[in-house]
């Protein structure tokens, strides 16, 4: 089983030699002026929480994104600073982008054209020319960046997600030498969905820059060898997972993410989140109330309303429930200068208002079925919830793997509450103990929760033990452990002509 204490190890005795910089857009630490102050907080992303633990580790060089009002207060003469602030111990360097690129970089191409194409969730993508010249400009900005961080020193570079497309092929244009990984935390859609793309070419061209690019799941894999063997002149070996192009080759390999599940498990038994658990029981007003939770960014891709809906339809179908069952979603704002998503949190307000509504009985009686919590929580706040939730629906429309789920199993040290999971969300591939539905079916849904109420606990305590030691086994060690094993091998191989030789368990 792989923990931190082995990737050090593997990182110590193989990485010794050479630089390590991972690249994402979302900054893992960002600095903000409050009540006059500066503090120093950790944005609300997945990624950056999951990759945090491995910089850790490792060490080396962060580069992202500068997205805080106090962030250039805090940094050197070359952009960097140490983090975390309580425990330094590897370095930010900050990329400072014009509100101009960001607008259309970020908010244009990245989150109105990929995001929503690579998502089949029936939102129309948008293609704007200048969204795709910024799109460019900024991965250009970035290559800058990696490539005055490495130097002449060996350099291993790991670039995250669907925001640096272009980035690998710019890299390798300028620094042969680099070993680029990128891993694609979202969906990769059949080649049929990728034609639309008005710049297919030069995207597939720019990922194929990558010496190792990495999805969630194997079907992905093959989704992204079906479009280049589609859309580019390129050798595509099915059996290698692997593509050719003008003699560079690009290995794909599907590497499932996961989450700290001992830092999740450790701070789900403490005593503070015993006591947070009394404060949520204080602030929901619980007395011995069923509980349900959702956990999401605001986005139409989550399936939100669709949950709603189907507590909506399971309160009509099993009146007996009714006042015996709070379902407590947290929808976290997210990407509001998008009007998809402001409509969607329009929508969402008025969906809970009018179920709220529908089963008030009489003035004064405090029960409402959904509360909704517009705002980001931290994290020990969120395990003392999942402690609370008698279940935890995951209802995303596609997705790639989604952390909640494999989160909300870390988080129940007890082997209790059942986990309702989608099937067109990653995570259900790994957590088979889980109900999964089909989040489009209402009535799926609606089963689904019929059946985790009337779950015997025998039957739900078998069925988290395995699932928890599904998520303990694959935990996000073990995802940079592979990848960065897979990684060396491809030095290894450069190495070759210096008689330089190394040996990589099996186990990795």
């Amino acid at each position: 089983m792989w923990t931190k204490e082995g990737l050090l190890e593997l990182i110590g005795e193989k990485l010794r030699d050479y630089r390590f910089i991972l690249v994402s857009n979302r900054e893992p630490y960002m600095h903000r002026y409050a009540g006059g102050q500066i503090e120093c907080v950790q944005p609300a992303s997945g990624l950056t929480v999951a990759l945090e633990p491995i910089m850790r580790a490792c060490g080396g060089t962060w580069i992202a994104h500068g997205s805080g009002d106090a962030d250039w207060k805090m940094v050197d003469e070359h952009n960097r600073i140490l983090v975390p602030p309580n425990d330094p111990c590897f370095t930010l360097r900050r990329v400072r982008l014009e509100s101009r690129l960001e607008e259309k970089y970020y908010y244009g191409l990245a989150n109105q054209a990929l995001w929503p194409l690579c998502h089949i969730v029936f939102t129309r993508p948008v293609f704007r020319p200048e969204d795709w010249q910024a799109y460019r400009e900024v991965n250009q900005i970035f290559a800058d960046a990696v490539v005055k961080e490495a130097g002449d020193a060996p350099t291993f570079v790991f670039i995250q997600d669907f925001h640096f497309a272009l980035l690998p092929r710019m890299l390798k244009e300028r620094n042969a030498n680099l070993i680029i990984a990128q891993f694609w935390h979202i969906p990769w859609p059949n080649p049929e969905v990728l034609r639309g793309f008005p710049w297919k070419e030069e995207l597939l061209d720019g990922l194929l820059g990558n010496d190792l690019l990495g999805f969630h799941l194997r079907f992905h894999c093959q989704n992204f060898l079906d479009t280049i063997d589609r859309i580019l002149e390129a050798r595509v070996d099915r059996e290698r997972f692997e593509v050719t192009r003008g003699g560079k080759t690009t290995t794909v390999r599907a590497f499932p993410i996961s989450i700290d599940f001992q830092k999740h498990s450790d701070t789900a038994e403490t005593a503070s989140t015993e006591r947070e658990m009394e404060r949520w029981r204080s602030v929901l007003g619980l007395r011995d109330e069923i509980v349900g939770i959702g956990i999401d960014r605001i986005d139409y891709t989550k399936g939100i309303c669709e949950r709603l809906q189907a507590i909506d339809r399971f309160l009509a179908k099993y009146p007996e429930y009714r006042e015996r069952l709070v379902f407590v979603q947290v929808a976290v704002p997210s990407r509001g200068q998008i009007p998809e998503y402001k409509a969607l949190e329009k929508k969402l307000e008025k969906l809970v208002n009018d179920i709220n509504r529908k089963y008030r009985r009489w003035p004064g009686r405090s029960w409402r079925p959904i509360i909704l919590l517009k705002r980001c929580f931290p994290q020990r706040s969120l395990t003392a919830l999942h402690r609370l939730a008698n279940f935890c629906m995951v209802s995303s429309l596609h997705d790639g793997m989604n952390l909640v789920a494999k989160e909300y199993v870390a988080s129940r040290i007890d082997d209790d509450g059942v986990l309702i999971l989608s099937d067109f969300a990653g995570a259900s591939r790994e957590l088979t103990d889980a109900l999964v539905v089909n989040p489009f079916s209402e009535e799926e849904s609606v089963e689904a929760i019929r059946q985790a109420l009337a779950m015997p606990e025998d039957e739900r305590r078998k069925r988290m033990r395995k699932m928890r030691a599904v998520v303990a086994e694959n935990n996000i060690y073990r995802w940079a452990g592979k990848i960065i094993s897979t990684l060396l091998k491809f030095e290894f191989s450069a190495s070759e002509e210096s008689h330089v030789s190394f040996s990589i368990s099996e186990s990795c």
